[in-house]
């Protein structure tokens, strides 16, 4: 039987588990949360738990936990009999829904500092049993922050400028922001209050400054600053100033102000004159000393202003010297004569100036007109000399053997050549004894040979010599033309005669030589000497051979395998024109 008894309660708890897993806690989730709150500030402890079907929440009941480990009960409700709220949380705590047992969040609506604890959320279900949620609750108070500061005066010694407090939970931090030369010394006491002293030497420039109090805690996003300006009291300094500088006798409406510092503001303001009271016909107003009339010599002497506040007196003295004129009307008068002898001295600075200006230019002018004149000069002279250079060439024979002899010897002989083509172009005159043509020789003209010499016939041997004759004056022809020939002298080439070069067909190592015949011009007849009627035939042709060798070795020369003409005094050179490249 008690086998059977105990086998039935282990059944019965095992359904009693199974039934309570199906059931969950809503809020919170985890079996054990933590929550943060400030005071004075409504709380709420989530409690909700979501039911099964065949189910049902039967009573919902909120307890702390005491320091000694034991539960206080703070409120309870039932589904049938309602809520109760039990000891010194009576009114101070409530369910947050009107249906406890189906929401069993409670609300503290002015959290304090002693609901800071742990707590725990109770359910009783049927038929599943009991289920809970312990809550831990934390709680911070705010800081409570104040600043006192301390009036300075100028000259203290350093002390305690103004004191910062802050009281809260946890405790917060305290420091200063300020430009201000000094020290901040900090003090934290039981029940997390903290103060923060700021001192320093007091100097009249530092009243007024910045001296804020900065409180830091967790619960605030940012610091909170308690603004203060620092307070330093001084004594004030008088100043007298005056509109204007030239007292003079009859001067209207003269005036001097005083002006004071110092902090609090100065109140009473003093004028004296010499130590004693003010003349006549003058009165104070505000901070200024009026003149009411027209001053006078006697008005001359010491001002002097008296300022006071709660700290100390300030006082200034001016000198009033009252002359007979202006000194405005000396000093313009004089400014006059500066203006005018400054604008003098610029004037003729400017013509200076001008004047040399003026030369220098003129300098440059005269020197470039100059400079011309000599270049004008140097040209004419270059061409005079140009043009003298080369009638010097065209007048002169070369002193180069390579270029200008050359040149003026193939010139003379192209001149030569030409000449000598024209005498055998010529017709053939016979029946003279004198040496000119024309009126004195046969009726066809003078007969000349092959070289272009008149012939002398002689009466005797014409007719027995005639047949000969005419051989041999073809063959003297032939010669010629030959030596022409063998000269290698073009004279129809179209190129300038003297730039064409004789060349000498060499025979027996003698080449044949041309008679100088270049003197004579076309249409004249050679000179002949005459010869006598006994002499034969043969004479005849050793003579025209001895005059041709004769010409040829009196006006040529042969060089290098080339027939060139010999220099000559009267001979005019013709230089080729350079060759461009």
């Amino acid at each position: 039987m008690e086998l059977a008894g105990t086998a039935a309660k282990c059944l019965t708890l095992l359904f009693l588990l199974a039934i309570s897993v199906n059931g969950d806690f809503v809020e919170p989730p985890e079996a054990a949360t933590s929550l943060r709150s400030l005071a004075e500030s409504q709380t709420r402890l989530p409690c909700h738990y979501q039911v099964e079907e065949g189910q049902k929440v039967v009573q919902v009941t909120w307890y702390k936990e005491l320091p000694d480990g034991s539960k206080e009960q703070i409120i309870t409700a039932h589904f049938t009999d309602g809520h109760t709220e039990f000891g010194r949380y009576s009114g101070r705590v409530r369910f947050e829904s009107s249906t406890p047992t189906v929401n069993s969040a409670l609300l503290i609506p002015s959290t304090e500092e002693s609901d800071e604890g742990s707590y725990t959320c109770h359910i009783s279900t049927f038929p599943n049993g009991n289920f809970e949620r312990h809550i831990t609750l934390t709680v911070w108070i705010l800081p409570i922050s104040s600043l006192e500061s301390v009036d300075l005066i100028e000259g203290q010694s350093f002390r305690v400028a103004a004191t910062c407090r802050a009281v809260g939970r946890p405790p917060p931090r305290v420091s200063w922001d300020t430009e201000l030369p000094g020290q901040s010394q900090n003090r934290t006491s039981q029940g997390g209050s903290v103060s923060s002293y700021y001192s320093l030497h007091p100097l009249r420039g530092m009243n007024g400054q910045k001296l804020d109090c900065l409180v830091w805690h967790p619960a605030l996003t940012q610091p909170r600053r308690i603004s203060n300006r620092l307070v330093v009291q001084y004594p004030p300094d008088a100043t007298i100033s005056a509109p204007t500088g030239d007292w003079f006798v009859g001067l209207e409406k003269a005036e001097l102000a005083c002006s004071s510092g110092g902090y609090p503001k100065p109140q009473n303001l003093t004028w004296k004159w010499k130590g004693g009271a003010l003349p006549d016909g003058t009165s104070v107003v505000g901070g200024k000393l009026i003149f009411g009339r027209a001053l006078r010599l006697n008005d001359s002497g010491v001002y002097t202003c008296v300022v006071k506040n709660n700290i100390g007196e300030g006082k200034t003295e001016y000198m009033l010297t009252v002359t007979q004129s202006s000194q405005r009307s000396d000093k313009s008068t004089f400014d006059n004569m500066l203006l005018i002898i400054i604008g003098a001295s610029a004037a003729a600075l400017v013509i200076i100036l001008v004047v040399v200006v003026l030369l220098v230019n003129r300098h440059h002018r005269q020197r470039n007109k100059k400079l011309e004149m000599e270049l004008s000069e140097k040209k004419d002279e270059i061409i005079s000399f140009s043009r003298q250079a080369s009638f010097r060439r065209l007048n002169s024979v070369s002193t180069d053997p390579r270029g200008q002899a050359e040149d003026y010897a193939l010139l003379r002989v192209d001149s030569r050549m030409k000449n000598s083509q024209t005498s055998l172009d010529q017709p053939i005159y016979k029946g003279s004894q004198s040496t000119l043509g024309g009126k004195w020789g046969p009726p066809g003209g003078v007969e000349v040979d092959e070289l272009g010499r008149p012939v002398v016939w002689h009466d005797g041997r014409e007719s027995m010599r005639g047949g000969e004759m005419d051989g041999e004056k073809e063959e003297r022809r032939r010669r010629v033309e030959s030596y022409l020939k063998s000269s290698n002298m073009s004279l129809d080439s179209g190129l300038p005669s003297s730039l064409v070069p004789l060349k000498v067909q060499q025979d027996d190592g003698v080449g044949p030589r041309e008679p100088d015949l270049g003197h004579l011009r076309q249409g004249d007849s050679p000179t002949t000497q005459s010869v006598p009627e006994g002499h034969e035939e043969d004479d005849d042709d050793d003579n025209s051979s001895y005059q041709i060798s004769e010409a040829l070795t009196n006006h040529f020369y042969y060089s290098n395998g080339v027939l060139r003409p010999r220099p000559h005094s009267n001979a005019i050179l013709l230089h080729p024109r350079p060759q461009i490249i």
